[in-house]
């Protein structure tokens, strides 16, 4: 039992048997007290602003919708960030690089052959002499 309800006196409320067993057990299962247990359901509905009643099924539709708005919201948001600021900025850096490139030049030591030339003097025969 809590501290602050121990000088409490108890009172008696009427349910029916199978009831008043299934209470005790959850009862043990949630709390250290029966009257602890039922201050909890109670303070439960009454912050919530949910009754026993109702159906919980339509709330709970409600919060997932909701929930998946808002995931969608943020999805949004994230590709219009890639659509409008990485995407252009990558292409801004990527241009700006291919431009700092040093072009390749030819080192001063290589030299291309492409056409076979002639050497300049040829050896003479011994029959042209």
């Amino acid at each position: 039992m809590d501290e602050k309800f121990k000088k409490e006196q108890f009172e008696t409320l009427k349910i029916k048997s199978s009831v008043a067993k299934k209470f005790r057990r959850f009862s043990r299962a949630i709390s250290k007290s029966q009257s602890i247990s039922l201050l909890m359901m109670m303070e439960f509905f009454e912050d919530n602003g949910i009754s026993p009643t109702e159906s919980m099924g339509p709330k709970m539709q409600t919060l997932e919708n909701l929930i998946k708005k808002r995931i969608n919201g943020v999805i949004a948001i994230l590709k219009d960030i890639e659509k409008g600021q990485t995407k252009p900025t990558v292409a801004m850096m990527q241009s700006l690089f291919r431009e700092a490139e040093p072009k390749k030049q030819p080192l001063i030591l290589e030299k291309k052959n492409t056409e076979e030339k002639q050497p300049k003097y040829q050896e003479r025969n011994q029959h042209d002499s």
